[in-house]
């Protein structure tokens, strides 16, 4: 089940929001472990297993790192056999296949009969869930977080629907609080309710229709120049309107239940380096990277050159987690070597004025990134690179030209106006001193009520936008979030 679908719109969200405001706060928590389950059994409910089994493990390491003490060598011990069954079960469904295949085309090389294994299937949102719960038992380990007894709300917070399968990336000790207390107000559902609408018109009239284009550039056997820089920048759009799409549903969604998680993304494309780029694009992973394994590596601390190391290794395994892939692990070796660059050159990452240079640089250094990130293996990048930087004919090829069609070339100019009008506002805004919020509606003492008719319409706006989308949503095929592969 996805949020763009009709079930989920039609089907699982009324029911699920009507039992969930019907039921009293006792059990409004146990009432979305069962729907997160019921949601993640929609796709395999062989898989539930494993990740009910995940959870289960998690949380009673947690109770033994937390009995045996904070930083303790006992709890130390502890963490350590948590995390290394967290990895060995991400390892075995995402990376199995990789390592046989790669062994066996070295094993083929020396003319030797390969290993046979049966596929391997990917459990869908694995790699999120796992996350969090190496996340958890790490923070109980540290003392950031008491170790929970009440296995509903640890299950829950693993399970929330609105985050599984493609985040963001949560973290219990941020969340705990909200599933003791959180507040249900009609300010804040209506709020969630204009959120996951934003979310959902990105992904189902930009992303999917940008989709075609860069799926088909892509496929071209002999792309000109022209051809490839078309699919690098649709692909580009497409992966910023799909990805956060999901993270404005997934937020809006969690205010609807009361909960407020953190951003995703803050205009990533505006950033004039790569480092500003991490600290705007996915958010979430890019903080756990930092907190987790950047500083679990030694962060800063050990010298010029072992900072250098661990900027390098955080982006190189945080590109492998993406995927079982050559171009995944190319493509954090790529980010990792230009935050490694921009550290030594002392690069401003925190700039106050607008550089167009500085920014057309790191836009560039992005799209070129997202190149192999996109390439489903690394012929498909290498032709797509060889296009690009031949800067021969410019001129779509004729088979290109014969598939675009005048709805996707506006799209493509509309989704760059879009980034660039909220880039530069969102930029200029935090070069200034933030406004005080403004109230769509407000009743006055004396009874008059008030209207901010900009955000009225606003969110008219943005509401017929959506009726327009499942429209177009009933009308298309089956289209996935992009991050469900990872």
């Amino acid at each position: 089940m996805v949020f763009s679908s009709n079930v989920f719109l039609f089907l699982f969200l009324p029911v699920f929001l009507g039992l969930y405001y019907l039921s009293g706060n006792r059990y409004r928590n146990l009432l979305l472990l069962v729907a997160s389950y019921i949601f993640y059994a929609w796709w395999r409910v062989d898989f539930l297993a494993l990740f009910a089994g995940v959870t289960l493990w998690n949380y009673w390491i947690g109770l033994k790192v937390g009995a045996a003490g904070v930083r303790t060598k006992p709890a130390q011990r502890w963490l350590l056999l948590g995390v290394g069954v967290d990895l060995a079960i991400l390892g075995y469904f995402k990376y199995a296949n990789f390592g046989v295949d790669s062994l066996n085309a070295i094993i083929s090389s020396f003319g030797l009969e390969p290993f046979i294994l049966t596929h391997v299937l990917l459990p869908i949102g694995i790699s999120f869930y796992i996350f969090e719960s190496i996340s958890y038992i790490i923070d109980v380990y540290r003392g950031d977080t008491p170790a929970t007894r009440n296995l509903i709300d640890f299950a829950a917070f693993v399970a929330i629907f609105p985050h599984l399968i493609a985040g963001p990336v949560l973290r219990f000790k941020d969340l705990v609080d909200q599933f003791n207390n959180r507040t249900h107000t009609l300010d804040k559902f209506s709020e969630g309710c204009t959120r996951f609408m934003q979310g959902f018109i990105k992904k189902v009239f930009i992303a999917d229709t940008l989709a075609v284009v860069a799926d088909h550039c892509f496929a071209l056997q002999n792309p000109t120049t022209g051809d490839a820089w078309l699919g690098a920048l649709a692909y580009t759009a497409q992966l910023y309107f799909d990805f956060s799409g999901y993270s404005d549903m997934a937020i809006g969604l969690g205010l609807m239940m009361g909960f407020r998680f953190m951003e995703n993304f803050k205009q990533p494309y505006i950033s004039q380096s790569i480092t500003e780029f991490w600290r705007r694009w996915h958010i979430s992973l890019s903080t756990w990277l930092r907190d987790y394994l950047y500083i679990t590596l030694g962060g800063n601390r050990g010298g010029t050159f072992a900072t250098y190391r661990n900027l390098f290794l955080t982006m190189l395994l945080g590109g492998l987690w993406h995927g079982a892939n050559f171009t995944y692990i190319i493509w954090g070796a790529w980010h990792g070597m230009w935050l490694a660059i921009e550290r030594a050159l002392g690069i401003d990452t925190n700039p106050q004025r607008f550089n167009p240079i500085k920014w057309a640089f790191t836009f560039l250094l992005v799209v070129v990134g997202w190149v192999i990130f996109r390439a489903e293996n690394l012929e498909v990048a290498g032709r797509m690179y060889g296009a690009m930087f031949s800067f021969g004919q410019w001129q779509l090829s004729e088979l290109n030209r014969a598939q675009l069609t005048g709805l996707q070339v506006a799209t493509l100019i509309v989704a760059y106006l879009t980034l660039a009008f909220f880039g530069l506002r969102d930029f200029y805004r935090n070069a200034t001193p933030p406004a005080a919020p403004r109230i769509p509606a407000q009743v006055h003492g004396d009874g008059t009520l008030s209207l901010d008719w900009s955000r009225v319409m606003t969110r008219a706006l943005v509401l017929l936008l959506f009726v327009a989308s499942i429209l177009k949503l009933s009308a298309q095929s089956y289209s996935p979030f992009l991050y469900f592969q990872f």
